[in-house]
């Protein structure tokens, strides 16, 4: 008899997403966290913590991509760009596309999530090491910040879901610390969940960000393996607006997802998701 393989994640308590898998290639559990490495039929290998999908070989361009390239495409002259969270590797693989950064910071706590990238994604981790431009710290991502002050062009809060280590990284106090740590002219964006599921945390996120930054925005693509397809990201500049960039001055970075005509599109919110930024 065949015996199939079937992974399931419950997203909710009411609802969740199942994939066909043939093996696990890596299992962990340590400090922080459970780590799971699991090969799909659907979307390759996938990477799970504490039984949360993160990213996988067939989809994680989306994420990554749209994450980093926004806020790098809107602020002028990036150079010095930190990642919190983000241990994959994938948002520092598209920092150093764009040739003005000098140095892009990995500030993740976790170093399993780093070293299981490294040997099982190698394409997205690939920035990680041999790259002189990049420097990865084991090391908790709101101590950096606070440790940091008025170094950034740009921070980009890559985390997991607001559970286990990454709850400090969706409270006011945490963003008002990243305000802090950029320049005068800085840029943040935080992932900030689906806006079918956590339209109490979006609007949450939205609100304590506006209240510290002069420009505050919410933005949002499709990411097929992540809770409900729809996925949304919260970017809050202390000047720069990304709807004022020139598409003109959107540079060619090999990407899959992301292009100058995106750059703008993304900002066009159906009613429901756009209801989550008012007052």
């Amino acid at each position: 008899m065949n015996m199939e393989l079937w992974y399931t994640e419950k997203q909710t308590e009411n609802h969740g997403i199942t994939t066909k898998i043939t093996d696990t290639q890596y299992s962990e559990k340590n400090e922080f966290q459970q780590i799971d490495i699991i090969t799909t039929k659907q979307f390759g290998r996938m990477l799970v913590l504490d039984g949360m999908v993160m990213t996988t070989d067939v989809d994680e361009f989306v994420y990554h991509e749209m994450i980093t390239h926004v806020a790098l495409n809107t602020h002028p002259n990036p150079k010095k760009v930190l990642v919190v969270g983000g241990g994959d590797g994938g948002a520092i693989r598209e920092i150093v596309k764009h040739p003005s950064v000098e140095k892009a910071v990995l500030a993740e706590i976790d170093g399993g999530v780093i070293e299981s990238s490294k040997k099982y994604f190698p394409a997205i981790a690939s920035a990680l090491t041999g790259n002189s431009r990049v420097d990865v710290q084991v090391i908790d991502g709101i101590k950096h910040i606070h440790d940091h002050k008025g170094e950034y062009d740009v921070i980009l809060v890559d985390s997991t879901e607001p559970v286990g280590p990454a709850v400090g990284l969706f409270e006011k106090g945490f963003y008002q610390g990243i305000y802090d740590a950029l320049k005068p002219d800085g840029i943040m964006v935080a992932q900030s969940e689906s806006p079918w599921f956590n339209r109490e945390l979006i609007k949450r996120m939205f609100k304590d960000l506006k209240s510290i930054f002069p420009v505050t925005r919410l933005y949002t693509c499709s990411i097929p393996t992540y809770p409900s397809g729809l996925w949304s990201f919260t970017i809050a500049s202390k000047q720069y607006d990304p709807l004022e960039v020139d598409p003109a001055s959107i540079k060619n970075l090999d990407t899959k997802y992301y292009n100058a005509d995106l750059h703008h599109a993304v900002f066009k919110l159906p009613n429901f998701v756009a209801e989550l930024t008012r007052d």
